[in-house]
């Protein structure tokens, strides 16, 4: 099944902090997981990561307050978010999960290359994203907007926004703008 990509559509200033070996440790398999879980803190372990799925479906994990481009070593990704996670009786699950990354913007329907990486890094997992973010570009003044509570409404130019997800044109990258309260 051919899957739709995501490339970086954020500040260019972050994309510069993207260095050789600097993107987020890759879990290939439930033991990859294991071993990177076991040198977490308690601390570390309460707050969510930030994860990409990258372009070979291997799920990449890194701080939070990581950039998701920096995590995805600048490239193209799956799904980006982030996600936080449990451990109950010696095995690991997925506590959230959401598609929220202002630098790829995915849509919701990446959800299967997130689920097929949790699978293949043995973690158990919910059957969808657990907070889902819509983002779309205004056809009329190009800016990005995050659509709240259903508000299909530019919070620039008071335009409609598209149903369906158009983020990505090529040659833009413009900040992630919130939907104001109507």
């Amino acid at each position: 099944m051919q899957r739709r990509s995501y490339r970086y559509v954020g500040p260019a200033e972050l994309k510069s902090l993207v260095r050789p070996g600097g993107q987020g440790r890759s879990m290939r398999s439930p033991a990859d997981f294991n071993e990177w879980a076991a040198t977490r803190t308690v601390e570390e372990l309460a707050e969510p990561f930030t994860f990409v799925v990258d372009a070979a479906g291997v799920l990449r994990l890194a701080p939070r307050r990581s950039e998701h481009v920096v995590c995805a070593a600048g490239e193209v990704v799956l799904s980006a978010g982030e996600i936080s996670f449990s451990e109950e009786s010696g095995s690991w699950a997925v506590d959230e999960v959401s598609n929220q990354s202002t630098g790829y913007c995915p849509d919701v329907s990446s959800w299967p290359a997130v689920a097929e990486a949790l699978d293949q890094a043995g973690i158990v997992r919910p059957s969808g994203f657990t907070h889902e973010v819509a983002f779309r570009r205004c056809p009329a003044c190009q800016q990005l907007n995050v659509v709240r509570e259903g508000d299909f409404v530019c919070v620039f130019c008071d335009e409609a926004l598209p149903w369906e997800w158009n983020v990505d044109r090529p040659g833009c990258a413009s900040t992630v703008h919130g939907n104001r309260d109507r």
